[in-house]
């Protein structure tokens, strides 16, 4: 008697209290619930029915409903084989993993634990390759730094180049090639100007002597080495031909 008394829940023990005959007891809450055994049935079947293994994000969480709805059935006194288990996981698969399905079948489980494990290790290793993918997706490795710096370097050198060559002073001294003008250490220079003044002074008035460009008529190349823009050289030229000489 303390014993069901102990495990009822505590509206029925203050209803029961007076009961002091153990098997009166037992006899009052089977004639009260026994009915309830067909509606539990009748919720089983329907969940059984509705059960479907592409419903579950994990395999751990339909193996649990799976054997919740299989104690309902089998304290109803309905039977559950093993074959019904494998039945049921195989044909509810989805319909993307036909393929994995197959194989599953081709396997020949017998038991239905067998099939689970199978089916918690594809779940494990398709985890931790999703995860290394997602840490370093595909192509995504990286460059050494001294390649990374060096692109940087080119790719600031390019833009400065392209803001040099736009405007009416394209290239005005022109390109830097052999054939051109010619870069010279300023401090040699000033050697050369702290050793013979007077011939450096001489070589700057020849410099401003050479005139201007007969292509362009800008100072500071000459013909060859010109590389002004066509659209200006044509302007040039054709100022060139009026009567009044307005360049």
């Amino acid at each position: 008697l303390i014993f069901l008394r102990h495990h009822i829940d505590d509206g029925l023990k203050y209803e029961y209290l007076t009961v002091e005959n153990p098997l009166e007891l037992w006899q009052n809450l089977n004639d009260r619930f026994e009915h309830l055994k067909a509606v539990v049935l009748l919720k089983a079947l329907n969940d059984w029915s509705q059960l479907r293994f592409q419903d579950f994000k994990t395999v751990s969480e339909y193996n649990f409903t799976l054997f919740k709805i299989v104690s309902h059935l089998k304290m109803c006194g309905e039977v559950i084989t093993e074959d019904m288990l494998l039945e049921k996981t195989n044909r509810t698969f989805h319909a993307s993993n036909m393929l994995l399905q197959q194989q599953y079948r081709l396997h020949g489980f017998t038991n239905y634990r067998e099939l689970i494990g199978s089916l918690l290790i594809a779940e494990q290793n398709n985890e931790l390759l999703l995860q290394n993918h997602e840490n370093r997706p595909t192509s995504s490795a990286l460059l050494p730094e001294v390649n990374a710096t060096s692109s940087e370097f080119r790719g600031r050198g390019r833009g400065r180049r392209r803001g040099r060559g736009s405007g009416r002073n394209q290239n005005f001294l022109g390109p830097r090639n052999n054939n051109s003008m010619k870069w010279q250490n300023p401090d040699t220079k000033q050697r050369q100007k702290w050793r013979n003044p007077g011939q450096s002074g001489k070589d700057e008035q020849t410099q401003n002597k050479k005139g201007n460009c007969n292509r362009c008529g800008m100072e500071g190349h000459w013909y060859r080495a010109c590389r002004t823009a066509k659209h200006w050289v044509d302007l040039y030229q054709a100022s060139l031909k009026e009567n009044d000489k307005r360049i």
